[in-house]
């Protein structure tokens, strides 16, 4: 089979519609917006681990966050930065696959961090005297690693795309190998691989959300039964920063994948772009929100800012 050569390759083209001489504007943006992740989102990791303070549930859930975010970009935005300056659009079979994998992987991991902060935010406010108890530092790190192991198990699923040949168009319309643009240009019939993996994708996708609607939904009706408008006024500043980060995450991927399951067709760049929406902008908003947002944070900012220009 023809996808099986050591040869074969796909020709990642990104955004279709962008002009060539924009390129070098779009590579150096693209760049820039990698180091801001990089760079924000290895200093949250780095805070929480070198800070004992910060040694507590809620901060643990921001950590993993911000290393599934970081490994994200890794992944996928060099070799699509090496797209421009280095012709490397090209990419190879197998670290294709290699790519694809990491790329469900990685974005399978971050709907579960979000449903286990949606728990947090509900026991906190709901069962506020239990929630030393409940919420435990251990709980936190075995909930996560199983939530790790979970989605690099089920992301195997995506593996079926290899039992098609790839003999004929090899570009793919996308920052990054996926497995939607790769079945788009298999050489048989892909619809019912393109069905299993599009209904778990979506049971992946929806079963947090779920809960997360469901959990949020108790904190509101527990929160406006008090009496005191300042007191829910402050309940509800602590659950903004999640809400911020769940729009940004699930608004355009829920679009993208509602339309790819009624077969409705998008525009190459405008598919492309809700892509780069849902996959790199909650990753470079993730740090500011929760460092602006979280007060332990702000405050260990602010000293060791201090600290550096005192000396």
């Amino acid at each position: 089979m023809a996808n099986r050569s050591a040869g074969f390759y796909f020709e990642l083209i990104g955004f279709p519609g962008i002009p060539p001489q924009f390129d070098v504007l779009f590579s150096f943006t693209m760049l820039i917006l990698y180091n801001i992740s990089l760079v924000s989102n290895g200093s949250v990791m780095v805070l929480i681990i070198m800070k004992e303070k910060l040694h507590e549930p809620l901060y643990i859930m921001i950590a993993n966050l911000a290393f599934s975010n970081l490994l994200f970009d890794t992944v996928t935005l060099p070799k699509f930065i090496a797209k421009y300056w280095f012709d490397g659009g090209r990419i190879y079979f197998l670290p294709c696959i290699i790519q694809m994998y990491f790329v469900h992987f990685l974005a399978g991991v971050d709907p579960f961090i979000l449903m286990l902060m949606a728990f947090d935010r509900y026991v906190a406010i709901c069962k506020p005297l239990r929630y030393s108890s409940i919420v435990t530092h251990r709980v936190i790190v075995v909930t996560c690693g199983m939530f790790w192991l979970l989605a690099s198990l089920v992301t195997l699923l995506n593996l079926l795309v290899l039992k098609h040949p790839f003999c004929g168009p090899n570009k793919i319309l996308n920052l990054f190998c996926n497995t939607s643009t790769l079945l788009r240009l298999a050489c048989d019939d892909v619809n019912d691989t393109r069905e299993a993996i599009l209904t778990y994708a979506m049971v992946f996708l929806f079963l947090p959300l779920t809960f997360i609607i469901l959990s949020y939904s108790i904190i509101i009706v527990s929160i406006i039964s008090l009496n005191h408008s300042k007191s829910w006024r402050k309940v509800l500043s602590t659950c903004t920063s999640h809400w911020m980060i769940m729009s940004l995450f699930y608004v355009p991927r829920v679009f993208v994948y509602i339309a790819n399951y009624a077969r409705l067709v998008l525009s190459p760049n405008l598919n492309v772009f809700l892509i780069f929406l849902y996959s790199y902008l909650p990753h470079l908003a993730n740090p500011l929100i929760y460092c602006l947002r979280t007060e332990e944070i702000k405050r260990i900012i602010a000293n060791i800012l201090k600290s550096r220009f005192e000396t």
